[in-house]
C-alpha cells in the first residue's frame, strides 16, 4: 500500500511511471485521467480580461506574463496566474463591491492585497455590469499622485 502511494500507480497490472508491473512497456496515456476539453481557467479568464479592457479606450493592457492595467505608474486591474481578475477601488466602492457580489478583498500569497477585490467569475463573466467598477477604478488611481519613473535609474 505504501508502495503504491509512493508511485503513484496501481499495482494490479497497471502502469507505474510508464512500465507495467509485470515487466512490459506500458501506457502511460491509457492509466491517466482524461485530459480536460476546452480552455484552461488562466485562458478563459484571460479572454474576459481583455474584453474588458477593451471597453475603455483610453486604457492600454500591459505585462506580457501577467497582464495588468495601470495609469501613472499606480496598477489598477491584473489577471492572476489563476485566471482571476483582481480591482483596485477606493474604500467607499470596495466595501459596497464585497458587500453586493458576496467576494473579498484579493489575497496574493495568504494576505489580503490593499484596495484590490477579487472579482466574482459570474462577474467576469458580466462585462457589461463589470466596466462599470473597472472605470471607477481608471478613476480613482488618476486621482492618485503620479508615481516617479524608474526609468533610466539603475
Amino acid at each position: 500500500m505504501v508502495f503504491q502511494e509512493i508511485l503513484g500507480g496501481v499495482l494490479n497490472g497497471k502502469t507505474v511511471f510508464g512500465r507495467s508491473v509485470f515487466g512490459g512497456l506500458g501506457s502511460i496515456e491509457k492509466d491517466m485521467p482524461p485530459k480536460k476539453v476546452g480552455k484552461s481557467s488562466y485562458e478563459e479568464g484571460l479572454i474576459l480580461y481583455e474584453k474588458l479592457v477593451a471597453t475603455n479606450k483610453k486604457i492600454e493592457r500591459k505585462g506580457a506574463t501577467m497582464p495588468y492595467t495601470s495609469f501613472n505608474g499606480h496598477m489598477f486591474s491584473f489577471l492572476s496566474k489563476d485566471g482571476t481578475v483582481a480591482l483596485r477601488l477606493p474604500d467607499e466602492v470596495t466595501e459596497a463591491f464585497i458587500k453586493k457580489y458576496k467576494t473579498k478583498p484579493f489575497e496574493a500569497y495568504g494576505k489580503p492585497l490593499k484596495e484590490y477585490v477579487l472579482v466574482p467569475e459570474k462577474l467576469l463573466k458580466d462585462t457589461k455590469g463589470l466596466k462599470l467598477y473597472f472605470n471607477k477604478g481608471f478613476e480613482y488611481v488618476k486621482s492618485l499622485k503620479p508615481k516617479a519613473s524608474k526609468k533610466g535609474i539603475r
